[in-house]
């Protein structure tokens, strides 16, 4: 909030001197702690076979180069694509597989025959759980891989290239014998020719229908970009052996999608097609939804031929016309499920009904029929058997969900088995568990009697507590098998049988998640299944708690709050202290104001976030909720700076109360729409000395079809839009701003010259600013000099304006 002038002519006046110290260029590295926090080994992941018996260990790589994602890259229709492998760019790969049982001693042996220098991706069991397929990124091409369990001696499949473009790069087949793929072809076509030289002007044109879009990034732009996205995408849909032999299904296209059917007879096959979009990413392009015969490749039926989807209301609750959601009924041989909206996917449209779900089941030559008809917009289906299926709907603008048990195999009335608010955490039932069937499908998991079992996140007034529950569908009741207790977090993984085995990831402050073996009914000891060692045994002692408070307005709210290890209030008195946030949007105070988090996760020191700086001798208030509530009619963001501040002034005044936080020293940061926060707090409040905002948006007329969870548009809400914007109130901001931003950001409504122009406007207002933009950078951070450095900024940052100010910040 804006100072008197004298106050700001002294702010710049002092912060000059420093900020002309700052280097001009070249990657820095920070305080030898977050070096060490940066190139902590990762832990590994873990892959479970469908029988839960064997474990595959997934190492990853080290953190990228600045050299590897500066590597050439195609920005093609909201896609970031390598065009030396015709896959995605900028993937993390895994360099050593190890695999292990889950009713071992706890050891296990390597996969040998990887690649020289591997970097795995798309690890899959197959059906069967005797083998392991996978994908290797070799320097010009995705390459197939497979593994026999029993030997785990990896080989490679055939000699093609896999194209991933725009499909997944497998699947495997239901008999387990083989896959079908997407892979490069040689009948494609050709590049454009390279020139600088335009051949004409781009145009496009409306011709008065309105055609609403969110902001994308990377979208078509001419001509070239449509020959170029042609070319890389163009791909030949196969049926691939173990031995690597090659049948070809239809001919080469756009294909986005190849799937099975459960029985293994038949493929789904989606192809896009022209005409392209410059407004919309690919997932809007047209194309046409295709059932071809596993063996031959022979058209066996044409489900669907969409047209280009420019026209879809940006409203909440709003969808595409037409068949969508397609896939086979993972219960039945080759049922073909789908689904079409019937109020035009026009989510302002007053209607009883919104959609309707369809069956057609091979050979696909009658009528489909209706499995349900829906008040709401689908959310999804988990099948059971030909009596049993459950299918979910749900209202963005109510924040409402329901699910609805059907026998698929008998369609009739929906039977109402679940009706809840998506935002009321602590009554969530948990999500069910499913099991793998022969054909590599997943259905519910049930018990003798018919109920099932639940996985939960267990929020509670006292942090989350995660659960597994035995629930009948039919009369309602649940029971309780497990749930996390005591000075632990323990979460469960997977149900493994209806007799209540299951897997879990337990984990205390100071130990490191691992998977642990339970048995529900028995009530057999536990047993250990994994040791993963502590990434950084010496800042294992760091103290963290979750704590609660309320806002002026009775909103409960909370945090984590982490102190320096050893540090003792009384002895020590209050700390400067780095605040982390990012806003979120409510329709009821009572949803606000739930719990989230668990003070006994382990200390998992990010170091994409603030809980980096307690190392360094900050309090951080870590995931400090700041709900933005409007109840009933009211626009959350009607009142979103009042809010906004009041959520963090609470946050403060409990660090206060507790003797931890000094109030003339506090600092904020956020990251993408936190760093959104962090802007509107240092114009809007004098809470704080500095802010860190990075890759943030700070002018919503630049996003004006809505943002985050605001519906309305600019021209429906300017006021709001205004207020909202930091760039709007540039002259107010009057504290240090640190704005870090990737150059290559690819997430809808931050682009760089969002961060780009904020800095001149606090520059040219005579503020104090710095402007650090990442190269090759995306709205997330990758390259490991990029981290040191923005963590290097980050502490320089804090340690001037914040830990021993240099110039004046805010005060209270």
């Amino acid at each position: 909030m804006r100072r008197p002038l004298l106050a700001l002519a002294l702010v710049v006046a002092l912060a000059a001197p420093s900020y002309a110290q700052a280097p001009a260029g070249g990657y820095r590295t920070p305080a030898p702690e977050l070096v060490r926090l940066v190139d902590a080994p990762a832990t590994p992941g873990v892959v479970v076979s469908p029988d839960g018996q064997t474990l595959l260990f997934v190492e990853q790589a080290d953190l990228p180069t600045i050299e590897e994602i500066s590597r050439p890259e195609l920005r093609l229709a909201g896609l970031r694509l390598d065009p030396r492998t015709n896959g995605p760019s900028r993937t993390r790969a895994a360099t050593a597989l190890r695999l292990g049982r889950l009713d071992g001693d706890g050891s296990s042996r390597a996969v040998t025959g990887l690649p020289v220098n591997p970097r795995v991706r798309n690890v899959q069991f197959s059906p069967d759980g005797r083998h392991v397929a996978f994908t290797h990124d070799a320097a010009n091409r995705i390459e197939l891989w497979t593994m026999p369990v029993a030997s785990a001696q990896a080989r490679r499949v055939g000699t093609f290239a896999i194209n991933e473009t725009l499909a997944g790069a497998f699947d495997w087949l239901p008999s387990s014998d083989g896959f079908v793929a997407t892979l490069v072809t040689s009948r494609r076509p050709a590049l454009p020719p390279e020139t600088t030289t335009p051949s004409g002007p781009v145009t496009q044109e409306t011709a008065g229908r309105a055609a609403p879009s969110r902001t994308y990034q990377d979208l078509l732009a001419s001509p070239s970009d449509e020959q170029t996205f042609e070319h890389y995408a163009t791909a030949q849909a196969a049926r691939v052996t173990l031995a690597g032999a090659v049948t070809n299904l239809g001919a080469p296209g756009l294909v986005s999608r190849t799937t099975p059917s459960p029985d293994g007879r038949f493929v789904l096959v989606e192809t896009m097609k022209r005409p392209f979009s410059y407004l919309v990413p690919a997932g809007r392009f047209p194309r046409t939804l295709d059932v071809l015969d596993a063996r031959t490749g022979r058209l066996v039926k044409r489900v669907a031929d969409l047209p280009l989807m420019e026209n879809v209301p940006v409203s909440f609750g709003s969808t595409t016309e037409g068949v969508r959601s397609a896939q086979w009924r993972a219960d039945a041989p080759a049922t073909l499920v789908w689904v079409e909206a019937l109020d035009g996917g026009d989510g302002r449209r007053q209607a009883t009904e919104r959609d309707r779900v369809f069956a057609l089941a091979a050979p696909f030559t009658s009528a489909p029929t209706v499995l349900a008809t829906l008040p709401f917009r689908y959310g999804g289906i988990q099948w059971g058997d030909g009596s049993f299926a459950l299918v979910s709907e749900f209202w963005q603008a109510t924040r409402q969900t329901r699910t609805y048990r059907f026998a698929p195999d008998q369609p009739g009335a929906l039977v109402k088995v679940l009706d809840r608010s998506s935002e009321d955490r602590y009554t969530d039932p948990g999500r069910p568990a499913t099991v793998a069937t022969a054909q590599g499908t997943r259905v519910l998991l049930r018990d003798a009697q018919g109920a099932l079992f639940t996985i939960g996140g267990g929020a509670s007034p006292e942090g989350d507590r995660p659960f597994v529950r035995r629930w009948d569908v039919n009369s309602g009741e649940t029971v309780e098998l497990f749930r996390s207790s005591g000075e632990a977090y323990e979460a469960p993984v997977a149900v493994l049988d209806a007799q209540g085995k299951i897997l879990t990831q337990r984990e205390t402050p100071t130990e490191p998640p691992n998977f642990w073996l339970r048995e529900t009914v028995r009530r057999v000891a536990p047993r250990q299944v994994t040791r993963f060692a502590h990434p950084y045994p010496e800042f294992a002692n760091i103290q963290k708690e979750l704590i609660t408070y309320r806002r002026a307005d009775g909103v409960p709210l909370s945090a984590t709050l982490y102190l320096p290890a050893g540090y003792d209030a009384q002895r020590d008195g209050p700390l400067p202290t780095f605040v982390w946030a990012y806003p979120a949007e409510f329709k009821t105070a009572d949803a606000a104001g739930q719990v989230t988090g668990s003070p006994y996760r382990f200390n998992r020191i990010s170091f994409q976030g603030a809980v980096p700086f307690v190392l360094r001798g900050y309090a951080v208030l870590d995931n400090a909720a700041v709900p933005i509530v409007g109840e009933g009619d009211v626009q959350p963001n009607d009142t979103f700076v009042e809010q906004l501040v009041g959520s963090m002034r609470a946050a403060i005044d409990e660090g206060v109360r507790r003797g931890v936080v000094d109030s003339t020293r506090v600092g904020v940061g956020g990251h993408s729409y936190g760093a959104f926060m962090t802007a509107n707090l240092l114009a809007h409040s004098n809470l704080f000395r500095a802010g860190i905002a990075r890759s943030g948006a700070y002018n919503r007329t630049l996003t004006p079809f809505g943002f985050q969870n605001e519906e309305r548009t600019y021209w429906q809400a300017p006021d709001v839009y205004n207020r909202m914007s930091p760039f709007m109130n540039a002259e107010k901001i009057n504290e240090p701003l640190l704005m870090i931003h990737g150059m290559a950001d690819n997430n809808p409504g931050t682009f760089p010259i969002q961060s780009e122009r904020l800095y001149n406007a606090v520059k040219g207002l005579g503020g104090t600013a710095r402007l650090v933009m990442l190269p090759s950078e995306s709205h997330g951070y990758a390259a490991r000099e990029s981290l040191l450095h923005m963590l290097w900024e980050m502490d320089s940052w804090l340690e001037r304006f914040v830990k021993t100010p240099t110039a004046s910040g805010g005060t209270r």
